[in-house]
């Protein structure tokens, strides 16, 4: 007779256990020969050798697909459980999804310019994704960036704002810098919510495996092996653009966000990415993305008052231009 301990590792147990423990007791019934003990982050095996191996490619096998899904149904145990089972078939199965949710329900590019940029994404090192409010594009990149966390394709994700209009407040309000810079960065926080389970968010925050951010935190470093994400980045000047930018290191991936008609800064012609979208176009390697107003995926009201504000600035600028001429 042997004896194994097998480690669960990035989940909580409980998913895999299920209330009660039925869902373990329905694994242990597939191993009849084998005496099972789960103990919090831990199952004891004992019995012969091949059996143990057997369970233990089979609880990889489970636990894989809960890393991956953020679930485990009854449904999808008992499939886990045929012998049958491939992850092959599994893979095929999740079609166009980027990740599953902390639901289960997957997470997919929903416009045709979000299926852009994942595609892009996959063949580019540095992506600047432009367009107006409600596009996706933000959340879109955290779930590529999520991906490839759980793909071990990178060892962390980055995710940054310049925090412009947090900026000669700061000092007035409670708390450390992360508690006075949490309320600004606080929609980078929403999407990970979605997408990653309360305790491993919090582990993986904790241990600096997911890092958020104000963009002046970036400077003097070298990010390698991460997934880097600047949000917001038409308020970034454009010696922070070009700051973050230097920031690339090996085997990283850079997204640049932003709605270059909401520029904060004092002179909207400082603004870092526009300036990049004319000088980094068609450098190989780098790909724009840019999102439009049938991008938008909010309230149907949003994609109105952003229409209203276009033809405002269109009749603002015809004026102008009258003006000019007279």
């Amino acid at each position: 007779m042997s004896e194994k301990i097998i480690y669960l590792e990035g989940i909580d147990p409980m998913m895999l256990y299920g209330i009660h423990n039925i869902a373990m007791e329905r694994i242990s019934g597939a191993f009849p020969k084998l005496k099972i003990i789960p103990r919090g982050n831990e199952i004891k095996v004992v019995g012969e050798p091949r059996e143990i191996r057997s369970f233990e490619e089979k609880i990889r096998e489970i636990l894989d697909f809960i890393h991956h899904h953020n679930t485990l149904s009854e449904e999808d145990l008992n499939e886990l459980l045929d012998a049958s089972y491939s992850t092959a078939k599994d893979k095929q199965d999740q079609g166009d999804t980027i990740i599953f949710g902390v639901d289960g329900q997957p997470i997919k590019a929903r416009t045709v310019n979000q299926t852009r940029l994942v595609k892009v994404a996959a063949r580019n090192d540095l992506i600047l994704a432009i367009g107006p409010a409600g596009t996706g594009k933000t959340y879109t990149a955290i779930a590529l960036a999520v991906s490839a966390l759980k793909n071990r394709e990178v060892r962390r994700i980055i995710l940054t704002r310049p925090a412009v209009e947090a900026g000669e407040h700061l000092g007035f309000l409670p708390g450390d810098v992360r508690d006075k810079l949490d309320p600004y960065l606080q929609p980078l926080y929403d999407a990970l919510k979605d997408m990653v389970p309360f305790k491993k968010l919090s582990t993986y925050l904790e241990d600096e495996t997911i890092q958020i951010a104000p963009l002046a935190f970036m400077r003097g470093r070298t990010l390698e092996n991460a997934f880097v994400i600047l949000d917001e980045g038409q308020n970034a000047t454009v010696n922070q653009l070009k700051m973050f930018l230097t920031r690339m290191g090996m085997n990283s991936k850079f997204i640049v966000t932003g709605d270059v008609t909401q520029i904060d800064l004092p002179r909207k012609r400082n603004s870092g990415l526009l300036q990049a979208m004319k000088i980094l176009e068609g450098i190989p390697g780098i790909s724009i993305v840019q999102f439009g107003q049938e991008d938008i995926v909010r309230h149907p009201l949003v994609k109105d008052i952003v229409d209203a504000y276009e033809k405002e600035k269109d009749s603002k600028k015809e004026e102008e231009e009258k003006e000019e001429n007279d």
